[in-house]
């Protein structure tokens, strides 16, 4: 190729390679403002992104030390590049040198160079984008710095608290976690986050267990029946115990759910058995491993009467193991665990070395990776045996 000096304005850009006929032929040449340009870059895209992409509905997200990631409002991507053997070049529009600045000085010879076509990158590769699991390992860091405790609350240190790390805004999590912001709520809500003061806060282990068992007392002294609490009701009695309204209020919606009143009208909820039972579980176990006997016994006396305390309630909180005739149990929830696959399924097999799939699925189920199915994870991380054909199936590390 030959250095062209200089085009005449509207000559010599992309659109005469759009409008080369078939079995014709255009001669191309450098551009005289060719280089490196590594601002530009090529993003190859799925049609269904292309309306997020033009419209400006995406992001990136990453920290400097982070492989970046792209946000559309629901899903997340990750960026990666793919090399090319082929030298792909990159004609820019033909009114480029306005753009840039670039002084006109058209000619008659300019003229005569019309439909040569003018490359100002060598493109090395492009950009694709694949989607992946949102990352929200940092969320549930992030939110465990710093919990919402009744200290906080007796003390009325807010202002005080608020100057302390560990405090993070939504536009803070935004820019930090790598996840749309759909799949942030998701994660919020999954790790019953609630926001406080505009920071979004986890809330102590000590302190839900405490509005739950003043909640459950309460019901007992003014016979309030826990498939029908009354928000107008339930509030201004936690309230005067010293509990925020709007704390009350999240954990009503984390421990149970709404249902229609048609008698009492106002908003009503209902205690659902499985997140009760499991909190009184967690709180027995916290930290030790009992007879399994002794924890049922205890278990069965912290939870509401007219609740099932059933072992089933507890799949993928809790492990047994057998010691001489003896079973012990303790906790150990998926919740505690990585949403990366490799290092959930690490974490798995060094605690224990072989599972039996009843044990295991609770544990897995929750593993979401794009474009891989359960039985594809399960191919990829673990080895599977059958002593026998009517035998449970057992897993190990691959």
């Amino acid at each position: 190729m030959e250095i062209e000096k200089s085009l005449p304005y509207g000559e010599g850009g992309a659109d005469a390679i759009l409008n080369v006929q078939p079995n014709t032929s255009i001669s191309i040449a450098y551009h005289q403002l060719f280089g490196p340009h590594d601002d530009l870059m090529l993003l190859e895209l799925d049609e269904k992104l292309l309306p997020d992409i033009l419209n400006q509905r995406v992001t990136i997200r990453g920290q400097p030390d982070e492989d970046a990631v792209l946000c559309s409002q629901t899903k997340t991507y990750a960026i990666k590049f793919v090399g090319t053997s082929n030298s792909l070049f990159l004609i820019p529009p033909s009114n480029l040198s306005i753009a840039l600045g670039a002084s006109p000085n058209s000619s008659e010879k300019d003229h005569d160079n019309a439909m040569v076509a003018s490359v100002i990158k060598v493109v090395p590769g492009s950009m694709e984008l694949v989607e992946v699991a949102p990352r929200l390992d940092k969320l549930k860091l992030l939110l465990s710095e710093n919990p919402y405790s009744f200290d906080e609350v007796s003390q009325m240190n807010t202002e005080l608290t608020h100057k302390n790390k560990g405090l993070y805004s939504w536009s803070d999590l935004v820019e930090k976690v790598q996840a749309s912001d759909e799949e942030l709520c998701t994660g919020l809500r999954a790790l019953a986050a609630v926001e406080i003061d505009g920071f979004w806060r986890s809330l102590d282990e000590n302190f839900v267990d405490a509005i739950l068992n003043m909640l459950l007392h309460n019901a007992v002294l003014n016979d309030w029946l826990l498939s029908a609490l009354n928000e107008d009701e339930v509030l201004p009695v936690l309230e005067a115990d010293g509990f925020p309204r709007e704390i009350v209020k999240h954990c009503l919606g984390v421990y149970g759910s709404k249902v229609d009143d048609e008698i009492r009208g106002g908003c009503t909820w209902r205690l659902e058995e499985r997140p009760v039972c499991v909190h009184f579980a967690r709180v027995i176990l916290r930290g030790e491993k009992m007879k399994l006997e002794r924890f049922m016994e205890e278990w069965r006396k912290k939870v509401p009467e007219g609740m099932n305390a059933s072992f089933d309630v507890l799949e993928g909180e809790v492990l047994t193991e057998k010691i001489g005739i003896e079973t012990r149990i303790y906790a150990f929830s998926v919740s505690s665990l990585s949403s990366v696959p490799a290092e959930r399924f690490s974490k798995l097999f060094q605690e224990k070395p072989k599972w039996e799939w009843k044990e295991l699925q609770p544990f897995v189920r929750d593993l979401k990776v794009p474009g891989l199915s359960s039985e594809g994870l399960l191919l990829k991380y673990t080895r599977r045996s059958q002593p026998s054909a009517d035998a449970e199936p057992i897993f190990s590390a691959r």
